[in-house]
């Protein structure tokens, strides 16, 4: 790892309901945090003035010590820091977020998605450290992804490399999000695996029972519902989980084949609830991805709640010492 230089930069995470922002230096190191709430509905300049505000006041003269701010973003990041899409940010697409956040800070900025901000993170600090090579995949609400190739993260010619989610693993399949059809992300996030859950409990209401009794109505079954009723031994959400076991673990192999990283990072809240979710894909690639590419290992991520805004943090960093 580089030598710490002694520089320190904000890290700001931009979700859909809450802001975090952190102020830390090289290697990771927190030395302060708070939060705002995002308050979506007034608006990128609104939001990230205030951030700016609480920051000041949280960090007092260490803020004004801070030689650049990363701002993460729950949404699709143009190469220029342009917000080009945010589903839970209504409003905010065609938001020049980098040119916002360099006033409101009065220091450059840097603009990348959160998971590609979180990717950079276990790269750097967290489960990917001393691997040039590495996959990143978040299965929470949403299935989000990033990659680090040669040292390098992938961030494409629009800036929405890594969106693996999106990539098409059922030809003609389930309706997504997104508008297409049949992606990772409709078979494996969250809403996803809950969405397939109640379709089977109304269809054989015999075999939802257990579902249906954990969440009273079909419409609140929930992933967590799926967890439960399958660790209690339920046959109909064993079968949902191993049918979502094995289009996640094609869908790696994909991702391997493609990429031939050396180590598939996983995390998210999917992952929690379904742990045994990476050792059934980790199966699947050992036994179909090309030979060369099998030798791939597979971690839990490493960073906590803070990854997007340390990622963040790092990589603005990064541009900075790089241009110098």
């Amino acid at each position: 790892m580089p030598r710490d230089d002694g520089r320190t930069a904000l890290g700001v995470d931009v979700g859909g309901t809450k802001t975090e922002i952190v102020l830390a230096a090289r290697g990771g190191r927190v030395i302060a945090e708070t939060r705002i709430p995002t308050e979506p509905g007034h608006g990128a300049q609104d939001t990230l003035r205030r951030a700016a505000e609480a920051a000041r006041a949280a960090f007092g003269t260490d803020f004004e010590r801070a030689a650049t701010v990363g701002i993460s973003v729950a949404g699709q990041v143009g190469p220029r820091g342009v917000l080009l899409g945010a589903p839970n940010l209504p409003g905010w697409p065609g938001a020049d977020i980098r040119r916002i956040a360099a006033a409101a800070f009065g220091v450059p900025a840097r603009v990348v998605n959160d998971v590609r901000a979180a990717t950079w993170g276990e790269w750097r600090l967290g489960a990917g450290r001393g691997v040039r090579d590495l996959v990143v995949l978040f299965l929470g609400t949403g299935v989000g992804g990033g990659a680090v190739i040669g040292g390098t993260l992938l961030e494409g010619s629009g800036g929405v490399g890594g969106e693996f989610g999106h990539v098409t693993v059922v030809a003609g399949g389930r309706a997504c999000t997104c508008g297409s059809l049949g992606c990772l992300e409709a078979y494996c996030g969250g809403w996803a695996i809950a969405e397939r859950a109640r379709e089977a409990a109304l269809a054989d209401r015999a075999a939802g029972a257990a579902l249906l009794r954990l969440s009273l109505t079909p419409d609140h079954i929930t992933g967590v519902t799926v967890a439960a009723a399958m660790h209690a031994g339920d046959p109909l959400a064993r079968r949902i989980m191993d049918q979502t076991a094995e289009v996640l673990g094609y869908g790696v192999v994909g991702l391997v084949n493609a990429l031939n990283p050396r180590r598939v990072i996983m995390g998210g809240g999917v992952l929690d609830g379904f742990p045994e979710l990476m050792d059934r894909a980790a199966a699947i690639v050992r036994e179909r991805a090309l030979p060369a590419a099998r030798g791939v290992d597979f971690a839990r991520a490493g960073l906590a709640d803070d990854a997007p805004a340390l990622g963040a943090a790092d990589l603005a960093l990064a541009r900075l010492r790089a241009r110098g």
